[in-house]
């Protein structure tokens, strides 16, 4: 009689339980009602961020995939790497001018100089000064060669000669180029700085010299300064296209960052699957992840709570893409539109498309939660509140 009563007990505790599961179901922190009655002062505003959900399929499928790959920061106006013989004189660097006379009896071949073997002085090496000038015997004042090329300053002193030289021919060349060096820092195997040669060198080939990047491609930012500006791109981009591997100009600075690719994942996913952490942002491991390899990483969906029928990725897009895709988004401006994909693992085709689906850096998945996850934590309170009703009412009978 007492164990019946007991039972009828527990299932009336089991009812009330599931009727007022609201305030059994357990919960992270408190509720946005409590947090907003208990502020001091409260700031409401009518703006909501917009933003466009697209059903993944296999056309949103191809045009997302194609904007991933066209993505990579690229350089622009900057040209392509190669030679390049006409590299300018700078401040500091030193040169050396050679002075050719058909014949002796010149300033510079005296007649007396008759039996030399060759027919050129050399003047001694001259270290361009703060006013970007060299001085050359028989030159009426300084010669400007800061930012000329050494051609040019060749033409220039053999034409100020003609009238004191015969038939006069002048050769400068850059014996050291200090002003004009080449800066590579940053991530390399070994920072370094060096003078740039007469035949020219590329972003890559300047890489080279400091020992190259210390780490993967798809993760490394170059920077290139120039001028006053600084230019962008990924590293990647760099070493695949060919014009993106720009000739450095004189006085160039490079810097390569690591910048890791990230992405998190949130929601009802499997907590406590790396190293025993429930960790929710993850690096990129390969140049490349899929959204499937993503989730995966995560720990997969929660078998207990996950609604796999409405798992959602968070990114931008060009307005372009969705465009094509026949959205309306004359609103967003043209700016990036925030994007919300819809990805249903709860039919096959779901998951072809999600293993195909290309992740970007800073993406957000989303793993939304069942319906009949909060019935779940009612029943889980209601069945341990009653169980432990039971054992003691159990426990005072048998006490008897």
């Amino acid at each position: 009689m007492w164990a019946k009563r007991s039972r009828n007990l527990a299932l009336a505790a089991l009812s009330s339980a599931a009727l007022a599961g609201c305030g059994f179901i357990p919960k992270d922190g408190p509720r946005a009602g409590a947090i907003t009655s208990e502020a001091s002062g409260l700031v409401v505003s009518p703006e909501k961020v917009d933003y466009v959900q697209v059903d993944l399929n296999p056309v949103s499928l191809r045009a997302a995939n194609q904007y991933s790959k066209d993505s990579m920061r690229r350089f622009s106006g900057l040209g392509r790497g190669g030679g390049n013989t006409d590299v300018s004189i700078g401040y500091g660097d030193v040169v050396s001018v050679t002075v050719f006379e058909s014949e002796s009896g010149g300033p510079f071949l005296p007649k007396e100089s008759a039996t030399r073997t060759n027919n050129y002085v050399q003047i001694p090496n001259q270290q361009v000064d703060r006013d970007g000038n060299i001085n050359v015997p028989y030159v009426q004042g300084a010669v400007r060669v800061a930012g000329r090329t050494p051609k040019a300053v060749s033409a220039e002193i053999t034409e100020k000669l003609r009238s004191r030289a015969i038939d006069p021919q002048v050769v400068v060349t850059v014996v050291e180029h200090r002003g004009n060096a080449i800066s590579v820092l940053g991530d390399v195997g070994q920072p370094t700085r060096f003078s740039m040669d007469p035949g020219g060198i590329s972003l890559t080939g300047a890489i080279a010299k400091a020992g190259g990047s210390k780490d993967p491609a798809y993760e490394t930012l170059v920077s290139l300064k120039r001028g006053g500006t600084e230019h962008l791109a990924d590293f990647q981009a760099v070493v695949r296209e060919p014009s993106q591997d720009v000739a450095l100009a004189p006085g160039d600075t490079i810097y390569l960052a690591h910048v890791p690719k990230f992405y998190m994942v949130l929601g009802s996913t499997s907590p406590g699957v790396v190293g025993g952490v429930n960790n929710r942002r993850f690096t990129f491991e390969l140049e490349t992840m899929s959204l499937t390899e993503g989730l995966a990483k995560a720990g997969w969906l929660d078998t207990t709570r996950a609604n796999a029928g409405e798992v959602f990725l968070f990114r931008f897009e060009k307005p372009e893409l969705l465009r094509s895709l026949g959205y309306d988004v004359g609103r967003f401006g043209s700016g990036p539109v925030p994007t919300v994909y819809r990805i249903d693992f709860s039919s096959a085709d779901g998951f072809y498309l999600a293993n195909i689906m290309s992740m970007r850096n800073r993406d957000v998945i989303f793993v939304s939660e069942s319906i009949h996850s909060d019935i779940q934590k009612v029943l889980s309170v209601a069945v341990a509140g009653s169980l432990t009703y039971l054992n003691a009412s159990e426990g005072a009978f048998y006490s008897r």
